[in-house]
C-alpha cells in the first residue's frame, strides 16, 4: 500500500537536498568557475555534518536491504535532517521514493542550489548559475516522466538573457520555472512590463504554468528589520519557512502584490493561456485577496474599465498551495474549489509527518469532487494534462 493509498494526486510542490557537487557536475566548462561553492550561500546554511551523514546512509542504503527497508518504512519522518530522507539526492532513489508515496506526478525543485545561485550581484554569475541550476535539475528528472523538473527563471536578467535562459532550461529537460515576484532594482522595468511579454508569452505557448515560491521573492522584504528589536529570540520553523511567527503571517504577501500586479497590468489579458501556481505561501489570504482585488477595480472604475472581475482572471489563472494543517475546507468554502491543489513539500520538514491526513482533517465537509480535484483534477487543468 503506498502513502497515498487510493487518491490520485499531482504533488505540485516537492524539492531536492542536493549534495555539494550538484551544479559542479552539471556546469558547462565556460560556466563552472563562476559558479559559488553550496558552503558560501548564508540564505540556507549547509551543515556539512548532516550532509556527509546524508553520503553515508545513502550508501548504507544501497548496500544493506534491512537499513533500506528501515527508511522505507519511516519514509514520511520529517525529523530526519533533508539528506537522510530517502530520493533526497539520488535521482534513482527518487524514483523508488515516488513509487513509495504513490503520487502520479510531482513537481520537483532545487533547494540549497537555489540560494547557491540566486543571492548574487554580478549578472554574469548569476545567468551562468541559471543555465547551470537549470541542466541540473532537467538532468536529475530525466529518466522518470512522472518527476518534472523546475528550474530557476531569474527575470532580474532583463527579457532577452531571461528568455535565453528560459529556452535553453527548455532544451535541458525543465519543465517549468520558479520566478522572483519582485524586481530588486527599482529603477528597473516591472516584471509586468510589457517589455517581459516574450516571456510570458512562451510560458502561454507552451501550455506550461510557471511558478512563484516562497524562496524566490526578490529580496522582498515584508517585515521591518526593526520588529526582531523585540528582546526575543527568533523561532525557526526550518526549511524555506520565514523566521519567526510575523514570517509566517506574511509569508504570502509577495504572491499577492506579485499576482495582482498580473491581473492589473493586463499580463493575463495579453496572454489568455498564461496559468500561475503559488506555491509554499499559505493559502488562507486567499479568500480576503480576491475580494481585494474586486474591491479595489470597484474604486478604480471610474479611471479604467475592468473586462472582468479580477477574481475571475484569478479563478481561470491561478493555482494556490496551502500548508498542510490550514482551514483548506475554510478556504475552499470562501473561494473556490478549482483553485487550490495539493503540495506535500518531501523532504522539507514543514511538509509534516502526514500531509493527507492534516489536509483531510479540515476538509470532512468537502464533497468527493472537491477533493479529486484538489489531489489531482485542478493541476492537471493547469499542467493541461
Amino acid at each position: 500500500m503506498t502513502y497515498a493509498e487510493h487518491r490520485r494526486i499531482i504533488d505540485c510542490d516537492s524539492h531536492l537536498i542536493e549534495l555539494d557537487d550538484f551544479l559542479d557536475l552539471a556546469a558547462l566548462p565556460e560556466h563552472k568557475d563562476k559558479i559559488p561553492s553550496m558552503s558560501e550561500q548564508t540564505e540556507l546554511p549547509v551543515v556539512q555534518a548532516g550532509l556527509d551523514r546524508g553520503r553515508e546512509l545513502f550508501a548504507r542504503r544501497q548496500n544493506d536491504p534491512e537499513t533500506m527497508a528501515k527508511f522505507e518504512a519511516s519514509l514520511m519522518d520529517n525529523t530526519k535532517s533533508g539528506w537522510n530522507r530517502l530520493g533526497a539526492f539520488d535521482p534513482q532513489e527518487r524514483s523508488h521514493t515516488l513509487d513509495l508515496l504513490g503520487f502520479e506526478m510531482q513537481l520537483v525543485l532545487p533547494t540549497f542550489a537555489f540560494h547557491q545561485v540566486a543571492h548574487v550581484d554580478d549578472e554574469d554569475v548569476l545567468t551562468a548559475g541559471a543555465y547551470t541550476l537549470n541542466k541540473a535539475m532537467g538532468e536529475f528528472c530525466s529518466h522518470d516522466e512522472r518527476l518534472r523538473a523546475v528550474g530557476y527563471l531569474p527575470l532580474s536578467l532583463g527579457p532577452e538573457r531571461a528568455r535565453a535562459v528560459m529556452d535553453q532550461g527548455f532544451k535541458d529537460g525543465c519543465y517549468t520555472y520558479i520566478v522572483d515576484t519582485n524586481e530588486p532594482d527599482v529603477d528597473n522595468p516591472s516584471f509586468t512590463h510589457p517589455n517581459f511579454d516574450p516571456v510570458w508569452a512562451t510560458f502561454a505557448e507552451s501550455k506550461t504554468p510557471f511558478s512563484v515560491h516562497v524562496a524566490a521573492n526578490g529580496d522582498y522584504k515584508a517585515i521591518p528589520p526593526s520588529f526582531k528589536n523585540n528582546g526575543k529570540t527568533e523561532i525557526e520553523l526550518g526549511g524555506d519557512a520565514p523566521a519567526g511567527e510575523l514570517g509566517l503571517m506574511t509569508i504570502g504577501n509577495s504572491a499577492q502584490i506579485f499576482l495582482a500586479s498580473l491581473i492589473f497590468d493586463g499580463v493575463f489579458e495579453r496572454h489568455p493561456d498564461l496559468r500561475a501556481i503559488s506555491m509554499e505561501h499559505g493559502a488562507f489570504w486567499l479568500p480576503s485577496w480576491l475580494r481585494s482585488i474586486d474591491f479595489t477595480a470597484h474604486m478604480f472604475k471610474r479611471r479604467r474599465e475592468f473586462a472582468e472581475l479580477p477574481s475571475e482572471t484569478a479563478l481561470r489563472h491561478i493555482k494556490v498551495s496551502p500548508f498542510a494543517g490550514e482551514p483548506v475546507g475554510w478556504i475552499i468554502e470562501n473561494s473556490d474549489p478549482s483553485m487550490l491543489v495539493f503540495a506535500s513539500d518531501y523532504p522539507h520538514p514543514e511538509g509534516g509527518r502526514d500531509p493527507i491526513g492534516s489536509f483531510e482533517a479540515s476538509m470532512k465537509g468537502c464533497d468527493q469532487a472537491t477533493m479529486e480535484a484538489f489531489y489531482y483534477g485542478n493541476m492537471a487543468s493547469v499542467m493541461n494534462l
